[in-house]
């Protein structure tokens, strides 16, 4: 193990421990995940069959506003908790619309950052960095982000699917409020979480599930709030419509499938910092 190896702490890659990770990269058809994930997503969709549709659902969203933010001016996105490359990443969408779109992705999961760093590497409006949502002060300071990101310019901050993997409700306030408070006027954040009461007696199950399986552990586990707690995440900001949705109901595209034939609980908005 190399002192750099050490020092991001890829040292912690374990193919035998299921990785949410690599389960949702399953999810997803990937190919990117291993026997242990794959036999925990299958428990998994033993209890939720719609899982699949729901991780589709989340890409669909992250595209979508994406899309609307780059067509809406914005040329610098922060992903955080970006998870392992797939087809339609947030650079690749963003740099259609503006091919200047300056985009820095945030991990802190070994594999994720190994895959990203190899896909990436060569593409110099691109930055991965290896780092905690938890300690966002730490990530704005961090060299990699200020070095290609300008904060005092608008930028869209992206938590997609993210912070339901924190357990805290207030330690997920202050989070938020630190990046709110970051963002220069005209900022957008984006914001996709799964909640607990669109379909409890599922969501449970798998909160547990995953909590015991996986790699949530101890300070992250999944933490599937309810609609009105998801909706302070978005307070103080210019709520763009149709607001805070079940993620196929934000502006779909033309000729989408509505009402959604598989349940989907995660729910999804986008707030424009005024």
């Amino acid at each position: 193990m190399t002192e750099a190896t050490a020092r991001d702490g890829l040292s912690d890659f374990d193919p035998h421990t299921p990785n949410v990770a690599r389960m949702y990269d399953y999810y997803l058809g990937g190919k990117d995940n291993f026997a242990a994930d794959r036999e925990a997503a299958e428990k998994a969709l033993s209890v939720a069959p719609e899982l699949r549709a729901g991780a589709a659902e989340v890409r669909k969203f992250l595209a979508r506003t994406v899309r609307y933010v780059a067509n809406s001016g914005i040329r610098q996105f922060l992903d955080l908790g970006c998870g392992l490359p797939t087809r339609g990443n947030v650079h690749e969408i963003a740099q259609s619309v503006a091919p200047e779109a300056r985009v820095v992705y945030v991990d802190n999961d070994a594999t994720v950052i190994t895959h990203a760093r190899a896909l990436l590497e060569t593409n110099p409006l691109t930055k991965v960095v290896q780092a905690d949502v938890r300690e966002p002060k730490e990530l704005l300071s961090r060299p990699e982000v200020r070095g290609l990101l300008d904060l005092t310019a608008p930028v869209a901050v992206l938590a997609v699917a993210v912070l339901h993997l924190l357990p805290d409700d207030e330690e997920v306030l202050r989070i938020v409020g630190v990046l709110r408070e970051a963002m220069a006027p005209g900022s957008y954040f984006v914001l996709a979480h799964a909640v607990g009461d669109l379909r409890p007696e599922v969501t449970s199950k798998l909160a547990t599930l995953y909590t015991q399986s996986t790699r949530i552990q101890g300070p992250s586990r999944p933490n599937l709030r309810g609609q009105a707690e998801v909706a302070q995440y978005l307070d103080g900001l210019e709520l763009v419509a149709p607001g805070l949705v079940p993620l196929p109901e934000w502006r779909p595209e033309p000729g989408a499938e509505w009402p959604h034939a598989t349940p989907i609980w995660t729910v999804g908005g986008v707030g424009r910092k005024i």
